[in-house]
C-alpha cells in the first residue's frame, strides 16, 4: 500500500507533527478495528515503533500515524519539508497482522 507524508502545518526542523496518512480504503481493508496500535519499522532503522490507532478518529477524519520517531525518520531522509499538495509517498508493506514496514523511496516521481 501507499502512505503519504503527513505535516501538521508547522514547518520545523525537530521532530514534532510529522507522520503518515493512510487512506480510507486502506483503512477500511487492512486495519483491524480490534487493533489498539501497529508496529511499524522504518527501513534502516533497527528498532521498531509503536504507533496508537486506538482511537475513533482514525477510522474517521484523522487517518495518520502520528508519532515522533517518524518525523525523525523523515528529516534523517531529506522529506522534512515538501511543496504545499506534493508530499512524498511511500511504500508500506504488511509484514503480519499489525506489523508494517515503510520503505525509503520516495515514490512520487
Amino acid at each position: 500500500m501507499i502512505v503519504t507524508a503527513w505535516s501538521s502545518g508547522k514547518r520545523n526542523c525537530t521532530d514534532s507533527g510529522y507522520g503518515f496518512k493512510i487512506s480510507r480504503d486502506n483503512i477500511d481493508r487492512v486495519f483491524n478495528s480490534e487493533w489498539k496500535f501497529v508496529v511499524l519499522g522504518l527501513e534502516g532503522e533497527e528498532k521498531t515503533i509503536d504507533v496508537n490507532i486506538n482511537k475513533s478518529s482514525f477510522r474517521k477524519n484523522c487517518r495518520e500515524f502520528i508519532n515522533k520517531d517518524i518525523g525523525l525518520w523523515l528529516i534523517k531522509n531529506g522529506y522534512g519539508n515538501w511543496e504545499k499538495g506534493e508530499p512524498p509517498k511511500f511504500k508500506m508493506e504488511q509484514i503480519c497482522e499489525n506489523r508494517f514496514k515503510v520503505f525509503s523511496e520516495n515514490i512520487r516521481k
